[in-house]
């Protein structure tokens, strides 16, 4: 084969430091859409959805061949909680939490990862950030390193 072909669904989560309630519905559309820029303008991954709460994001996207998931992840995370501390939405220093999770997602199964992520502020009115990640843990008998 001449060229290589790629198609790698990705669901991110990544979370506020502490998992404090720093992202606001005042700024959360424009944050997003931040967010959606940089995968898709500076490290060439198509976003499908991205939404979460004041405490985290979901993110479905296709990695691009050219970045490994911890580039992809430390570049977004960094810039945006820069752009963020520079812009006029908040009155307070924002970061992300060090970690975050990726999971893999196989084409059959974009469709309802992405109502899922589009349906997340209803799902977090019965399960905490904290909750949905122990459940994720457990989920895919994943070892959490450096906790």
């Amino acid at each position: 084969m001449p060229h290589s072909l790629i198609k790698v669904w990705i669901h991110g989560v990544f979370g506020t430091k502490d998992r404090a309630s720093l992202i606001k519905n005042t700024f959360e559309v424009k944050l997003y859409e931040h967010i959606k820029n940089k995968f898709e303008n500076d490290l060439d991954c198509k976003v499908r959805k991205i939404n979460g709460t004041d405490d985290h994001v979901h993110i479905l996207f296709q990695q691009s061949p050219n970045f490994s998931l911890k580039d992809i992840f430390q570049n977004v995370k960094g810039e945006s909680s820069h752009w963020l501390n520079q812009s006029d939405f908040i009155e307070y220093k924002f970061s992300w939490q060090t970690g975050y999770g990726a999971f893999s997602v196989s084409e059959s199964m974009v469709k309802e990862v992405e109502n899922y992520i589009s349906n997340q502020k209803e799902h977090h009115k019965k399960m905490t950030y904290k909750e949905e990640v122990e459940l994720l843990v457990k989920k895919y008998r994943l070892e959490i390193v450096n906790r």
